[in-house]
C-alpha cells in the first residue's frame, strides 16, 4: 500500500486558524451572555454550572470525535495527508473526554442524591427501567471514552509517523478512535434522553 507521509501544504498557518476559531467562539459567547441572563442560561439548580459545563464539553467532544472518526478512517485506509491533524485530534479528544467525565461525575452527585425529588428517586419510583438501562449503562459506557482516547493519543505521540508504515499500528489507532466514537455517541444519546425526562 502506498502511503503519503508528507505534510499537507496549508495556505495559512494553523495558528491563524486557531486564532480565528477562538475569536468566533468569543464573539458567540459575548452575544449569548449579553442577550440571555446568566441564571436563565444555565438554570436554577445548584448543579447548573457543572451541568452547563458538562453539556458544553460533551457537545464539543461530539464535534471533535466526529472529525476524529474521519481522520481515523483516513489513517486506516492509508490516505492521511497531515499527521499533525491526527496528533491534535487525539489529544483534544482525550482532553475533552476527561473534562466531560469530571463535570459529568459532579452532576451525578445530584442525580444519585438520596432525596425524593432527585432524578434517581423519581426514576426508581416511576420508571425503574430508565434508571437501570439508561443511566446505569450510560454511566459506565461513558467512562470507556477516556482510556480509549488516551491510548490512541499515546500511540500517536509515542511512535510518531512510524505508525503510518505499519498496518497494525494504523489499524489499532483507527479502532481506538472508532470505539471512542461509538461509546461516546451511546452515552451522549442516553444522557440527553435522561435529562429530557428528568433534569437535575
Amino acid at each position: 500500500m502506498n502511503i503519503d507521509t508528507s505534510e499537507r501544504q496549508q495556505p495559512w498557518p494553523q495558528r491563524s486558524l486557531l486564532f480565528v476559531v477562538i475569536v468566533l467562539l468569543a464573539i458567540a459567547a459575548v452575544i449569548v451572555l449579553a442577550t440571555a441572563p446568566f441564571a436563565t442560561l444555565i438554570g436554577p439548580s445548584a448543579y447548573a454550572l457543572s451541568g452547563a459545563l458538562h453539556g458544553m464539553f460533551a457537545f464539543l467532544l461530539m464535534v471533535v470525535v466526529t472529525i476524529g472518526l474521519y481522520v481515523a478512517w483516513s489513517l486506516f485506509v492509508g490516505r492521511l495527508k497531515a499527521f499533525s491533524d491526527l496528533q491534535l485530534i487525539t489529544t483534544v479528544m482525550a482532553t475533552l473526554a476527561f473534562l466531560t467525565i469530571v463535570f459529568g461525575n459532579w452532576v451525578y452527585i445530584a442525580y444519585r442524591a438520596n432525596t425524593p425529588d432527585s432524578p434517581r428517586s423519581y426514576f426508581l419510583a416511576k420508571m425503574p427501567d430508565v434508571h437501570k438501562v439508561f443511566f446505569e449503562f450510560k454511566e459506565y459506557v461513558a467512562l470507556f471514552t477516556l482510556p480509549l482516547s488516551v491510548a490512541a493519543a499515546y500511540i500517536v505521540w509515542r511512535y510518531g509517523k512510524q505508525i503510518l508504515e505499519r498496518d497494525w499500528t494504523r489499524t489499532a489507532v483507527a479502532i481506538l478512535v472508532a470505539l471512542h466514537f461509538f461509546y461516546f455517541v451511546m452515552a451522549f444519546g442516553l444522557g440527553a434522553a435522561v435529562t429530557k425526562l428528568k433534569a437535575v
